[in-house]
C-alpha cells in the first residue's frame, strides 16, 4: 500500500511540474511571441547580402510573403513584411516587359509584340498618363522580322517626362552602371549607393522617386498615384546569343530593360499594347496555348521617330505635345 501511494504521490506531483511548466511556457510565449500562423510574425531564414550589403531573407510567412523568393529588409521590424515586396522585375508576373519584348498583361496573358528595330511604341496611353519604348534591334539575314528589346521608355505625366533607358555597351560588366535617368531632358548625374539612395523630385501635383535596388543596374521607380516599376538593365549573353541565333556584333552587349509596372490609376479606356489589357472589357486577340502568342505591330500603338517622347493618342492631354522635339 504504501509503495502504491507513493507512486501516486509521485504522479501527482509529476503533473503538477508539467502543468507549471506548460504554463510558464504559455506565459512567455504570450509575452514574446505570436502564433506561427500570425500574419504579422518574421519567418524566414537569412541568406548572404547582396553585392550592396543588404540584409536578404527568405520569407516563409503566410499569406503574400510565402512567395519563395528572396526578400531584401523593408524595415527595422521586420526581415520580410507580409506583403513581401520584389526588388527586381519579375518577368512572369502582371505588368511585366521583357526580352525579346514579351508582355505578360493586366489580364494576365502573355504574348510577344511585333515591333521594329529603331521603333518607337505606345505602351500606355491614357488620360494622365502616356509611356513610351523605344526598341533596339538587328535582322540577321535570312529573317522577315527584326529580333527586338526595349532600350528606353519614356514616361510623360502632367507636365514632365522621366526617361529611364540603357546605356549602349560594347563589354558588358555587371559592376558598371549601364542606366541612365533623364527628368525633363536633364541627365540625372548621380543616384546614390550609399546612404540615401534616392533620387526625388517634386513635380507641380506629385513626388518622383527613383531608388537603387542593388549596386548597379537596377532601381525602382516611382511617380505618385500613376505608376511603379522596378527596372533592370541586362545584356544579351553569349550563351543566350547562340540558342536564339541572334547574330549579334562582338562590339555591342545589346543592353536592354527589363521592366514591371503596376499602374495605381488607369481609366477603363486606356489604349497601349500594354495599357489596353488592363480594360474592363478587354478580351486578347493572341492565340492561347500555342509556343509563341504574338501581337503583331499596330499602326496605333507604333509612333513617328521624332515623337518618343510625346503622346499621339488623343486620350493624353498633355502640353508637351505641342513644344518641339528633345531627344533622349
Amino acid at each position: 500500500m504504501d509503495i502504491k501511494r507513493k507512486s501516486c504521490i509521485l504522479a501527482a506531483f509529476f503533473l503538477v511540474f508539467v502543468s507549471r511548466k506548460a504554463y510558464c511556457l504559455q506565459g512567455d510565449s504570450d509575452n514574446s511571441k505570436k502564433s506561427p500562423y500570425d500574419a504579422a510574425i518574421t519567418h524566414y531564414y537569412m541568406l548572404s547580402p547582396s553585392s550592396s550589403g543588404h540584409e536578404r531573407a527568405f520569407c516563409q510567412a503566410r499569406g503574400l510573403a510565402k512567395t519563395r523568393r528572396l526578400c531584401v529588409q523593408i524595415n527595422a521590424n521586420s526581415k520580410c513584411e507580409v506583403t513581401c515586396k520584389f526588388r527586381r522585375p519579375n518577368c512572369e508576373g502582371y505588368g511585366s516587359l521583357c526580352y525579346d519584348p514579351r508582355f505578360v498583361g493586366g489580364d494576365g496573358v502573355m504574348f510577344y509584340f511585333h515591333g521594329a528595330k529603331g521603333g518607337n511604341f505606345a505602351i500606355v496611353s491614357d488620360d494622365n498618363l502616356q509611356i513610351n519604348a523605344h526598341f533596339i534591334g538587328t535582322r540577321p539575314e535570312g529573317r522577315t522580322r527584326d529580333f527586338t528589346w526595349v532600350q528606353a521608355l519614356s514616361i510623360m505625366f502632367d507636365t514632365h517626362t522621366l526617361v529611364i533607358a540603357a546605356k549602349r555597351v560594347s563589354k558588358w560588366d555587371d559592376n558598371i552602371d549601364a542606366l541612365t535617368v533623364k527628368w525633363d531632358g536633364q541627365t540625372v548625374d548621380d543616384i546614390p549607393t550609399d546612404g540615401d539612395t534616392e533620387w526625388r523630385a517634386n513635380g507641380e501635383e506629385r513626388e518622383v522617386v527613383v531608388e537603387r535596388t542593388d549596386d548597379t543596374n537596377t532601381v525602382r521607380v516611382q511617380v505618385a498615384n500613376l505608376v511603379e516599376l522596378n527596372v533592370r538593365v541586362r545584356p544579351i549573353g553569349k550563351e543566350e546569343n547562340r540558342v536564339h541565333n541572334y547574330q549579334l556584333p562582338e562590339n555591342d552587349a545589346f543592353a536592354h530593360l527589363e521592366t514591371q509596372f503596376k499602374f495605381l490609376n488607369l481609366t477603363d479606356l486606356v489604349e497601349g499594347v500594354l495599357g489596353k489589357t488592363y480594360r474592363p472589357d478587354y478580351v486578347s486577340p493572341v492565340k492561347i496555348g500555342v509556343p509563341m502568342p504574338t501581337m503583331g505591330e499596330k499602326t496605333s500603338t507604333r509612333l513617328p521617330p521624332s515623337l518618343l517622347l510625346f503622346a499621339m493618342f488623343a486620350g493624353f492631354n498633355n502640353s508637351l505635345a505641342l513644344q518641339p522635339h528633345r531627344s533622349i
